[in-house]
């Protein structure tokens, strides 16, 4: 665990991880208890979570792609559009960042 916090790749990885973990706590979790059983309350707690998440993905993402020289065209690109499709980031992290792992 400690590796994730020590590297960029790894705190992006984390990131990523964490994101889509808070997606799948709404979707499976908080929705159905707020439209089927009327209890919005995790929903508001996770909510706001899952977006802060969201966005310091965004922002690693692009730190990581200045820090390492990615070009736009090559990476950068892909990784944010993927973020922003529903557990994007569990596919960008089994096909991009895993790869870089096992590079470097």
């Amino acid at each position: 665990m400690g590796k994730f916090f020590s590297t960029d790749l790894g705190r992006l990885r984390l990131l990523g991880f964490l994101e889509g973990s808070s997606l799948l706590l709404l979707v499976l979790v908080g929705v159905p208890l707020k439209y089927g059983l009327g209890i919005p309350d995790l929903v508001k707690l996770v909510g706001p979570i899952h977006g802060g998440l969201f966005l310091l993905f965004i922002l690693q993402t692009f730190h990581f792609s200045i820090e390492h020289s990615w070009s736009f065209r090559e990476r950068t690109w892909i990784v944010l559009l993927a973020s922003s499709i529903p557990f994007g980031t569990f596919y960008v992290d089994k096909t991009i960042l895993k790869n870089l792992s096992e590079k470097g």
